[in-house]
């Protein structure tokens, strides 16, 4: 009776004298009710809540909030009041099962989604309901949250939001759980989209744009490229040596002496501005006629392009070339293309598939 007195006294003295008394008979390492008498008195209090005003719910969620006493009824009925009071339970609390937090994502308001957005522990169901159910600040929220657990199918939705909801890209490129897949069409899309903006407030040349715009994603992406591969490596050491001005023709010939294969392909990549994965199937054409093509557009002399086609094919077959009309029918092709057709072939190359396809879908909106 004591505490339903208290509860219906609105002065501040009785406010303050129910609070202790909770804390005493549930919240102090010296409880004095048993397991029986705590069930009890749970059911009591939890009636009793509803009835008291608006700070004492507050003090109450704040205290159990920093204590964790295990009150899971008490918990979940305050976790349900408004935002101000739930905050800290929704915040911290590991009574609130992932149901009970879906339960409440699905029925109350943004600011209980905010706040179960930046828990410790976001488990991938409660992630789901999160995008579900919540606004753009939410999500933009948990995606900032490194500690939240987000599904595959919930990421690639979310990545294909991004495309129309900018505010989404910096924080899905941040997450260390961003396949590289996802990544990858990422990168493209938002590459077409400041294309867009450029092309619309500054008069550029669109072909020489494009060819920034793509060097500059292809070093994103290896970058961002998770682990620490063969491939990966030798992006990483390229990109430092074009940054320092030591990547030359004489460095890849040393590579490919070397039969360092992975730092070849990616000082061509680099050198040509396109991806190692076609460059990795100009420098495996057993012709060689697409490596001659590359060579003499990005100006690599004919006694370099020599040493490298043999060096690559010792490397690939294990002996120099197979006959000398072999290299003699490689140096007349080196030699028959021009420069400018050598830089058309070039630009077919450079041409990203995903970039295209995205900067294509953006100019038939327009």
């Amino acid at each position: 009776m004591k505490l339903v007195d208290l509860a219906r006294d609105r002065s501040r003295e009785a406010r303050n004298e129910l609070v202790e008394n909770i804390t005493d008979l549930f919240l102090t390492d010296e409880g004095r009710l048993n397991e029986h008498e705590r069930a009890l008195m749970s059911d009591i209090l939890t009636k009793l809540v509803s009835t008291v005003e608006a700070s004492v719910r507050k003090e109450l969620a704040d205290v159990m909030a920093k204590s964790e006493v295990d009150l899971p009824d008490i918990v979940k009925l305050l976790a349900n009041d408004d935002a101000s009071i739930a905050r800290p339970l929704l915040e911290t609390s590991k009574l609130l099962k992932d149901i009970d937090l879906i339960e409440i994502i699905r029925m109350r308001t943004d600011e209980h989604r905010l706040s179960i957005a930046i828990r410790e522990q976001v488990d991938e169901g409660v992630s789901d309901a999160l995008v579900e159910y919540g606004s753009h600040d939410v999500i933009e929220t948990l995606l900032k949250n490194a500690d939240s657990n987000i599904s595959q199918r919930a990421m690639e939705y979310l990545v294909a939001e991004s495309r129309r909801i900018d505010r989404f890209q910096e924080p899905l490129l941040s997450r260390e759980d961003l396949s590289s897949e996802l990544a990858y069409r990422m990168y493209w899309w938002v590459s077409a989209a400041l294309r867009k903006k450029i092309i619309s407030e500054y008069k550029v040349d669109q072909v020489e744009l494009d060819a920034l715009l793509q060097k500059a994603t292809n070093q994103a992406l290896v970058e961002q490229a998770e682990g620490d591969g063969v491939v990966v490596r030798a992006q990483k050491l390229v990109r430092r040596l074009a940054e320092s001005g030591q990547l030359t023709n004489q460095f890849l010939l040393q590579a490919l002496r070397q039969q360092r294969i992975p730092v070849f392909v990616a000082g061509i990549s680099e050198l040509a501005n396109v991806n190692f994965h076609t460059s990795w199937h100009i420098v495996n054409d057993q012709h060689g006629d697409s490596l001659a093509v590359l060579a003499k557009a990005v100006g690599i002399d004919r006694n370099e392009f020599t040493s490298m086609f043999l060096l690559l094919t010792k490397a690939r077959d294990g002996h120099e070339a197979k006959s000398p009309g072999v290299l003699k029918q490689i140096l007349d092709l080196y030699d028959a293309v021009t420069a400018e057709t050598a830089k058309g072939a070039l630009q077919f190359w450079q041409q990203e598939k995903v970039y295209q396809i995205a900067v294509d879908e953006l100019d038939d909106k327009e």
